[in-house]
């Protein structure tokens, strides 16, 4: 091997030196270094394999090739790296991509963003509110297979407050995707909502055990044979996020048994009674998965509560709150909270118990709207609830609609025909049905309350007519 010793090499002319011929590689032995105190050009720089570890086309920068990994040294620091934002999301969709942030515009309507479908730890996207209007018109977030916050992706995420900025940043497959931020986390994800609803039990002069379910849209299925015992003036409410359940009632005499109805539509046979045996209560769903059985008649009128855990487990009981009072009604409001309204101690009220997301009851608030007793309750729209019909000493069907933070407003005209001893309930994810009752002859109409709160007139009826009966949604399925 020839050896050539110099100090220098200088271009014989020009600026330009060449070493060697297309397709010849230098080495550099071990222990040697090559120090360069001027610039270094390529377009490619390679590793020994042949690898591309920088590249550059253009104004693009490309650090490594597909299947590397780019490590930043511990207790480096890498500047001006960061989210690339995008332009402005006016529209009603974005599928949306990790790495990104995004300024989304909902001025003219919602927006449902689309995660990505797999995702690595640390993946990070960010959504900020462009124009203050989330307040307005919502972003959803479809967390598309993945969890959210520990849940799955058939809880619903939205975020509605103008200003706001959603910060998410992947964590594993248990805790999929987490906001940074406390407000943000306390917000989503909520279960999703009841699709179906049950109308059960009740008398037709006997007391009977039929059921009948009602589709996402509505329509009222025809009877089912009983199942359980027949009995009439007991109460029903969703629990577990969408199942149900029929509790106490009127035998003859007063029983504490109750009967859990599954997602499918399936009435369990009776599970021995917890709690104090009575007819005329109410109950509701409250707390997102929970329920609640309350007030009611012994003999006497009592104001005891019994809570229900989300596997439908009925609680002993709890000491009474407000007035002692019967054939009142009940309904969740606010997404995790319920309200029992209305009733009869032997004369009608008005009056309302809130209660809150853990099943607290509020002392009474006083009374909007006509004092009556036997009537419905049911959530709609969401996060409001309604109270409808009743008895004054006359059959009405006025309604009393309840906002979101549980104040009643004042009544509204009736619709459809004016009964009591009716039952109601929420389906199809926003809506309510009322449906029996007794007009002084049992009926089997129904009456829609559509997702703002507005009562149909009546349909006509399916099933066998019969009145002090009870409902409940179920299922998240439509």
């Amino acid at each position: 091997m020839s050896e050539v010793k110099v100090n220098k090499i200088s271009p014989r002319s020009g600026t330009d030196v060449t070493l060697g011929d297309s397709g010849d590689n230098f080495n550099v032995p071990s222990g040697a270094a090559i120090a360069v105190t001027g610039d270094l050009k390529s377009s490619t720089l390679k590793d020994s394999a042949g690898a591309v570890v920088i590249s550059k086309a253009g104004t693009t920068v490309t650090l490594g090739a597909s299947g590397d990994t780019v490590s930043v040294a511990g207790g480096a620091t890498l500047e001006g790296a960061g989210l690339a934002w995008q332009t402005i999301i006016t529209g009603s969709t974005l599928t949306s991509v990790a790495g990104n942030a995004y300024w989304i515009d909902t001025t003219s309507n919602t927006c449902t963003i689309t995660l990505p479908s797999s995702a690595s730890n640390g993946d990070q996207i960010i959504f900020a509110d462009y124009a203050r209007t989330w307040g307005t018109n919502k972003i959803i977030i479809d967390s598309n297979g993945l969890n959210y916050q520990g849940e799955d992706d058939t809880f619903n995420v939205e975020y509605g407050i103008n200003g706001q900025t959603i910060n998410i940043v992947y964590s594993d497959a248990t805790k999929g995707w987490i906001p940074l931020d406390d407000d943000d986390v306390t917000e989503a994800p909520v279960a999703p909502p009841t699709q179906k609803a049950i109308f059960g039990y009740g008398s037709t002069g006997s007391n009977v055990s039929i059921t009948n379910l009602v589709s996402n849209s509505g329509v009222v299925a025809s009877d089912v044979t009983g199942v359980g015992t027949a009995r009439r003036a007991l109460a029903a409410a969703g629990y577990g996020g969408d199942k149900a359940i029929f509790g106490y009632g009127l035998t003859g005499a007063s029983v504490s048994m109750t009967n859990l109805v599954s997602s499918s539509g399936v009435v369990a046979t009776d599970t021995t009674g917890v709690g104090t045996a009575r007819y005329d209560l109410a109950a509701a769903g409250y707390g997102g998965d929970k329920a609640i059985f309350g007030y009611g008649y012994t003999g006497s009128y009592v104001s005891i509560t019994n809570l229900v855990s989300s596997s439908g487990v009925v609680a002993t009981d709890t000491t009474g709150v407000g007035t002692a009072r019967s054939r009142l009604a009940a309904a969740g409001y606010g997404g995790d909270k319920a309200i029992f309204g209305y009733g009869y101690t032997g004369s009608n009220f008005s009056i309302t118990n809130l209660v809150s997301n853990s099943g607290v009851v509020a002392t009474d608030t006083t009374g909007v709207g006509s004092a009556r007793r036997s009537l419905a309750a049911a959530s709609y729209g969401g996060d409001k609830a309604i109270f409808g019909y009743g008895y004054t000493g006359s059959y009405v069907s006025i309604t009393n609609l309840v906002s979101n933070s549980g104040v009643v407003a004042t009544d509204t005209t009736g619709v459809g025909t004016g009964r009591n001893a009716l039952a109601a309930a929420g389906y199809g994810g926003d809506k309510a049905i009322f449906g029996y009752g007794s007009t002084g002859s049992n009926v089997s109409i129904t009456n829609l309350v559509s997702n703002s709160g507005v009562v149909a007139t009546d349909t006509t009826g399916v099933g066998t007519a019969r009145y002090a009966l009870a409902a409940a949604g179920y299922s998240t399925t439509a």
